[in-house]
């Protein structure tokens, strides 16, 4: 069976988990990521193969995590490196910086926002890989 192959990437009040195989997996191990993250009221997005929970953990707290699970799997971390200093200027986050807002936050702009800042939300998006 393939071990399925996460990168975490930790944000200022959340984290996001890109599966990297996603498409090698078999249906169960898919299930069995799918159940981690609802158990933790995470959003799973299968078009990105990416997952985000809300909540802060450090990259040593998430793999634990995953060994309580028994998930197989192998697990990098990927270090942000720029940061987007422009604030948002509308909605429940105004004023917030577009790198400090939740993932969850940033997958629902993602669907939903046509406004004049679509290009900023779609870079941030890009950057953290969602």
């Amino acid at each position: 069976m393939t071990k399925a192959k996460l990168v975490f990437t930790r944000y200022k009040s959340s984290f996001s988990v890109y599966v990297e195989n996603l498409e090698d997996l078999e249906v169960s191990q898919i299930q069995e990521l799918q159940d981690f993250v609802s158990l933790r009221n995470g959003v799973f997005d299968f078009d990105t193969y990416t997952f985000v929970i809300q909540k802060r953990l450090e990259f040593r707290e998430f793999v634990e995590l995953l060994e309580h699970s028994e998930i197989s799997s192998t697990c990098r971390e990927h270090i942000l490196t720029k940061k987007q200093d422009v604030k948002i200027s509308f909605g429940k986050y105004k004023g917030m910086l577009y790198s400090d807002l939740p993932d969850s936050y940033l997958l629902w702009l993602k669907s939903s926002y046509r406004g004049k800042e679509r290009d900023i939300i779609d870079a941030e998006i890009n950057f953290r890989k969602l």
